[in-house]
């Protein structure tokens, strides 16, 4: 108790108790899909007292993620999943410039279109990376243009598709610009269809920005989606989206920094060293050298958007610490996630646990209005949240005192 009140008189980072983690199927697993029923005329998210929260954009069709240009300009990545309906605005990109007097954007603009399942998109100098499910593609581009030309070229190509919707490759650029950092999801949950099936998923990989020299950065990582450098350390962080059909409270998403050539634990362990029992006595090499995440953010919340927040509009308490999209559970009797989490930071680590930032989501124990899902911070410090199945774009402001 003393330790701890010195730590806090001094200032420095308390570290973050592991979670307390139940025997696998502790409780049954359950299937609970959630029926989205939309927005009400005039209803919005919640968030803390001192922010304002509007709709930034609607009416767009599948978005998934945001990309900030550095001359404030926002693309809105739009990827139709295996087996929804096609729509014409499905597959693409969407540019939005500016806020009107209504606080809406002043232009919207089909950027790019005819894209295959597309995600993560990188600018380094005057080239334009996008990461499709099965390929990353580069385009030139030129600041302020609202239309990219062609169908851009194929750098290299990734694994296609994946389990449950894991066909979202995110883009990062190394802090030099000499390099992409990629995502890749796993292609099943618990790597029952054979690890040849897993060749280059569950992994954040490297390559060159001509293709070449192609590498697995770090392993184990069973969906890793958001990535984002923390601003105080620079050191590599990711939110990663844990596995199925082990009961409510297994398995923890969570987010973490990301150690180069380390291994995470997926398929054979989780959070560390606790071996999942349907790939018993499997691999105990890679069992004992599985890491263990640095923050656990809820079971079965779909941890997927990630950024660290470094405008000044917000309140200091927000400086620096990171906001969590999670779209929300299917697997858990009671829904969890639903919301934007935000996880405070000093020193490059987590100084508590996440707490809730952006809510109401959720309409009542079988309904949602909406599912968040990429999170961005936009060049004026707001927060812009995608909303997936609400097709838009919330904005989050902090009220000037």
């Amino acid at each position: 108790m003393f330790l701890t009140l010195a730590l806090v008189l001094l200032g420095a980072p308390l570290d973050v108790p592991k979670p307390v983690l139940p025997a696998p199927n502790a409780t049954p697993s359950v299937n609970k899909q959630p029926k989205v029923i939309g927005w009400p005329k005039g209803k919005l998210p919640t968030a803390p007292a001192g922010f304002t929260v509007s709709l930034y954009a609607d009416g767009l069709e599948n978005p998934r993620w945001l990309y900030v240009l550095p001359n404030g300009d926002v693309l809105v990545i739009q990827a139709r999943g295996p087996g929804k309906e096609k729509a014409k605005s499905s597959n693409r990109i969407t540019l939005l410039r500016g806020l009107d007097k209504d606080g809406k954007p002043e232009l919207s603009e089909a950027f790019t279109a005819d894209l295959n399942s597309p995600h993560g998109v990188a600018l380094i100098g005057e080239t334009l990376f996008i990461a499709n499910t099965e390929a990353v593609l580069k385009f030139p581009y030129k600041t302020g243009q609202t239309k990219l030309e062609g169908k851009g070229q194929p750098i290299h190509d990734l694994p296609a598709g994946g389990y449950n919707n894991h066909l979202t490759r995110n883009l990062l650029a190394n802090k030099d610009g000499t390099k992409l950092i990629v995502s890749v999801g796993s292609g099943s949950n618990v790597g029952e269809k054979g690890s040849a099936h897993e060749m280059l998923r569950a992994a954040i990989l490297e390559v060159n920005l001509d293709g070449t020299a192609l590498r697995v950065f770090a392993s184990g990582l069973r969906n890793p989606v958001g990535m984002d450098f923390e601003p105080k350390t620079g050191a590599l962080w990711t939110a990663v989206n844990e596995r199925d059909l082990l009961g409510d409270e297994l398995v923890p998403d969570y987010i973490t920094s990301v150690k180069d050539g380390a291994f995470y634990g997926w398929p054979y362990s989780y959070f560390g060293k606790n071996e999942d029992p349907r790939r018993k006595g499997e691999r105990p090499d890679l069992v004992a050298k599985a890491l263990a995440p640095d923050l656990a953010v809820g079971a079965h919340t779909a941890s997927l958007g990630l950024t660290f927040y470094r405008a000044d509009q917000f309140p200091e308490k927000y400086r620096g610490g990171a906001f969590i999209g999670q779209r929300g559970s299917w697997n858990r009797s009671t829904f969890a996630g639903y919301r934007v989490a935000y996880v405070p930071f000093k020193d490059g680590m987590p100084t508590g646990e996440a707490e809730d930032f952006l809510t109401g989501f959720i309409a009542n124990e079988n309904d949602v209005y909406g599912r968040p899902v990429g999170v961005a911070v936009a060049s004026d410090g707001a927060l812009l949240v995608v909303d997936e199945p609400g097709k838009c774009i919330w904005r989050v402001v902090a009220e000037k005192k």
